[in-house]
């Protein structure tokens, strides 16, 4: 599978979200899933503390035991533990780390991510943490998640000169949510940042099992939101949307989840499409899904397809 650049390190460009982990998934499972994403080229794998309460890095990190020199392995801080545990401050940065790459059974993180800003903290004593945890060999890449344009300048005016600084920002993104195509991606562009996307199928919508008119299929995370929010995400205005795209990929001898992802790897400073599975033949599909490379044009057909950034019925 073909690499990106994430900082100094090479990714494979479909990676693989590890946040049903130890919940929509138990531990067998998950490392079968793992064990698939392997198989396929895949060696991009993203978890944080928070998921699942700690068990998914667990199971990333007891998975992955015997093949951490051949993997990236990124998670995040920042959102609640406990009362006592979240945020980017300094001597909590020390400490998440810590008990991260304790649950992970490695000594470092190569993408370490503070997963939302903190109000309550300046960026600069964040960014003064991070750089310490890469000088003493914790963490070898930093970067950001859920971040705004100007968040991102504030980091990057805040990161002490030679000092490491944000490599990349994780985003949602998707064919249904294209809100950084108004200020993120070009900011990412200026700073030479990667930029992750998440959600990259919006909830599975773009995998192509919805049809309008049906109950979401078993298992599904729409499967279990409640009634109202399904008759709003399953309604006739938005299954009409994914039937057109779903009729342009086929046209074109794809299927919806390869158009998904095509379309994201066709956008400047996309370095990889994070999508969750809790199946190994998931896992294979994602994969499988980076094999179609969008020209311009298709891109710019599918762009006139797709809602414009805060329209449309998936608009937030």
């Amino acid at each position: 599978m073909p690499l990106r650049k994430i900082g100094s390190l090479s990714v494979s460009i479909v990676g693989l979200g590890c946040n049903n982990f130890g919940g929509r998934t138990d531990e067998a499972q998950s490392a079968r899933v793992i064990f698939a994403a392997l198989d396929a080229g895949i060696n991009f794998f993203d978890t944080a503390d928070v998921y699942a309460g700690t068990l998914s890095e667990q199971i990333v990190g007891r998975a992955l035991a015997n093949r951490r020199d051949e993997v990236v392995i990124a998670t995040k801080f920042g959102m609640e533990l406990s009362p006592q545990e979240h945020g980017a401050a300094p001597a909590y940065v020390k400490s998440a780390i810590e008990d991260s790459l304790r649950r992970l059974g490695t000594d470092y993180v190569d993408l370490y991510q503070l997963h939302k800003p903190d109000a309550a903290t300046p960026i600069s004593d964040t960014l003064g943490a991070l750089a310490q945890l890469v000088t003493e060999g914790k963490v070898r890449e930093i970067g950001c998640s859920n971040f705004s344009a100007l968040q991102l300048q504030e980091a990057e005016q805040a990161t002490a000169p030679g000092a490491p600084g944000f490599v990349s920002v994780q985003n949602e993104y998707s064919l249904l949510q294209r809100e950084p195509e108004v200020e993120v991606l070009a900011e990412c562009e200026r700073q030479a940042l990667a930029f992750i996307p998440f959600f990259p199928l919006k909830m599975g919508l773009l995998s192509g099992k919805f049809r309008f008119g049906q109950p979401p299929p078993p298992g599904t995370r729409i499967a279990g939101m409640p009634a109202e929010r399904q008759r709003e995400l399953l309604g006739e205005n938005a299954m009409g949307l994914l039937q057109k795209l779903e009729d342009y990929a086929t046209g074109r001898g794809h299927t919806l989840l390869e158009l998904a992802t095509g379309w994201l790897l066709a956008k400047p400073t996309v370095c990889s499409v994070i999508s969750g599975a809790t199946r190994p033949e998931q896992v294979s599909a994602n994969a499988k899904a980076a094999t179609w490379v969008l020209t311009p044009q298709e891109v710019a057909e599918v762009d006139a397809i797709a809602p414009p950034p805060g329209t449309g019925p998936f608009a937030p």
